[in-house]
């Protein structure tokens, strides 16, 4: 028996860091998942964790501010795979929040949302990476 593997589609961009550019981050995912026959299991959750993650890396990083911020997007099996990476020393911290807090939210969204999500430390050891996983919708 022959067993075959497909390598997931990947779509990597890299986008200058400006909050401006998080609807552009956003329009790349949404024609990413266009062109998957399930996409449309994933763009409700994938769009609102992409702008969380990408509007952290943002406002959050310590890097200088012609660095760029990297998106990448991969079909893994069933799963959908989001990468943030940016050229910061900082990781991110899930942290209570109040009712009454103006922002601050974004990690407690993709925590509960994300099937699974982590932080790591980019090849090279310049920056790192947040990445999210997502389950199709039912």
């Amino acid at each position: 028996m022959i067993k075959t593997c497909c390598r997931p589609r990947v779509f990597v961009a890299r986008l200058d860091s400006g909050t401006e550019f998080t609807p552009v981050a956003r329009h790349l995912l949404r024609a990413y998942l266009s062109g998957l026959p399930s996409g449309d299991h994933y763009s409700d959750v994938a769009e609102l964790l992409l702008n969380e993650l990408f509007a952290n890396a943002v406002q959050h990083s310590d890097a200088p501010d012609d660095r760029r911020i990297e998106i990448r997007f991969a079909l893994v099996d069933d799963r959908l795979r989001l990468e943030v990476h940016d050229a910061g020393s900082g990781r991110p911290t899930l942290r209570p929040s109040n009712l009454d807090d103006e922002c601050g939210r974004g990690l407690l969204l993709v925590n509960e949302l994300a099937e699974r999500w982590g932080c790591c430390p980019r090849i090279g050891g310049i920056g790192k990476f947040v990445w999210a996983t997502i389950a199709p919708a039912a």
